[in-house]
């Protein structure tokens, strides 16, 4: 009763490590979208920041509370747009200072003008004038133009006799919220793709199912795609067919050979790993990295023995040739997009073991989305270059496109372009095939069934191009 009760407390630890691991996961994979990452950072920095200026401030008399609005809202534009106008550190620095100076020199000559001191004179409408008067032509001049610069130089005349303290409030504050930007954004949001991006790290143990036609040109590409990490390892699979080996075993009994089945085996095993032996020879040739060799017998499903083979020889990728039946993808293929395992389908049009030239089309930004332009990357090299697509309805969304590609591809090391069409995306790439060696295309294997009937994914419609494609799975 004892040992059962210890073993359901451990079954129920190993669920609830597999929920974890799988909401971490999900998690992680939510923030390798940049504008969910700005987003996720907005809501950790600007209250941290925010509640370590207060508490400064309360530290040093005659702080306004003045001083936090325009520094709030600054600091949400800096964290929610890195990339943008008014990401700048000097510019914010700059602005919000210059801003709340401004506002004080009015302040100083409207009470020269009026013959008061400027401690007790009330906020009159020529000082406000003056205020965003000096503001918009010093930030303008000295390119320090923020749209907050306006609200200090306006909030500085309410802070009656603090104006100096104010001013000091509004430096250093800055300098605080942009020093941590700065840390963050460099050490961080830059190398995003090191911390988030799970591809860059790892998929660089490739499985290579030896199946088709085009092995060649397949094990090359799996190869160059895992020889871009250190640690790369290529792993060449042979999966003999049970079927194959009872024929060859009767073929033997015929012939009164002593223990068939077992010599059969092993001949043809030998003979497998002899052909993969060559394979292996010429790319590590070719490429320079390290090939293993895996003769295998499929005792359930050729995908479920591919799997199980990349699970005992810890490959983190699949790269198999592309494979029909009946003019649609193959099960054994469909099986491998939809697996436990990172996973490309390769089609060969060419017969080209190089891919400098590589068309990425996108439609939206996540995480297939960056493996994708990864995996180009890593084709491409840096003598190459990856054209990161999309392709759209109505103008009105160009710009938001736009700057999605921007995002994407500042992650990757690589020459890039993007490019932003008005046409479906079958005949975008129907159009440009020919100017690329490879087009990368997600798998759509996140999406379900019904959506998948109404709207089929982008490599069943484009049959005609003749160039070769890439289907990638994120597992």
């Amino acid at each position: 009763m004892l040992d059962r009760l210890r073993e359901r407390i451990r079954a129920a630890r190993r669920r609830a490590g597999r929920i974890e691991r799988r909401e971490v996961n999900e998690f992680r994979r939510w923030l390798e979208t940049t504008s969910n990452l700005t987003r996720a950072s907005v809501l950790l920095f600007v209250p941290v920041l925010m509640g370590f200026v207060t508490l400064l401030s309360q530290l040093v008399p005659n702080i306004s509370f003045l001083l936090f609005p325009p520094l709030a809202s600054s600091t949400y534009t800096l964290f929610a747009d890195p990339e943008g106008r008014y990401a700048e550190p000097r510019r914010f620095v700059g602005g919000l200072t210059l801003g709340a100076f401004c506002g004080w020199l009015a302040l100083e000559a409207t009470a020269f003008a009026y013959g008061v001191s400027p401690t007790t004179m009330d906020v009159h409408a020529s000082g406000a004038a003056l205020a965003i008067l000096f503001t918009g032509m010093s930030t303008w001049l000295l390119d320090l133009e923020l749209p907050t610069a306006f609200s200090t130089a306006l909030l500085v005349l309410l802070t009656g006799n603090a104006q100096l303290a104010y001013l000091a409030g509004v430096l250093v504050s800055s300098l605080v919220v942009a020093g941590v930007f700065v840390a963050w954004r460099r050490q961080f949001y830059k190398q995003r793709a090191r911390y988030l991006y799970q591809t860059t790290q790892g998929d660089d143990h490739v499985l290579v199912p030896m199946r088709g036609e085009h092995v060649t040109e397949t094990a090359m590409f799996g190869a160059r795609v895992a020889a871009a990490h250190d640690a790369a390892k290529v792993v060449l699979l042979d999966v003999m067919d049970e079927r194959t080996l009872a024929r060859a075993t009767r073929a033997r009994l015929d012939e009164d050979v002593e223990n068939p089945d077992e010599c059969t085996r092993e001949e043809a095993a030998a003979e497998a790993a002899r052909e993969l032996e060559r394979h292996a020879g010429h790319i590590e040739t070719r490429v320079g990295v390290p090939v293993e060799v895996v003769v295998a017998v499929d005792r359930q499903s050729p995908a479920e023995t591919v799997f199980d083979t990349a699970e005992r020889t810890n490959c983190d990728l699949v790269v198999t040739p592309y494979e029909e039946e009946d003019d649609a993808t193959s099960p054994f293929v469909r099986t491998i997009l939809r697996g436990p395992v990172d996973a490309i389908a390769f089609r060969s049009a060419t017969g080209s073991t190089t891919w400098k030239r590589v068309m990425v089309p996108v439609r939206t930004a996540n995480d297939i989305a960056h493996a994708m332009i990864d995996y180009a990357g890593r084709l491409a090299g840096h003598a190459g270059i990856v054209s990161v697509c999309t392709c759209i309805d109505h103008e009105r969304e160009r710009r938001g496109a736009e700057s999605m590609l921007a995002n994407l591809v500042e992650t990757t090391d690589c020459r890039s372009e993007t490019r932003v069409s008005r046409s479906s995306i079958e005949s975008f790439i129907e159009r440009n095939d020919a100017h690329y060696d490879l087009v990368v295309l997600g798998a759509s294997s996140n999406r379900s069934a019904a959506s998948r009937v109404v709207s089929p994914p982008t490599f069943s419609r484009i049959d005609d191009v003749e160039t070769d494609v890439a289907i990638a799975h994120r597992a």
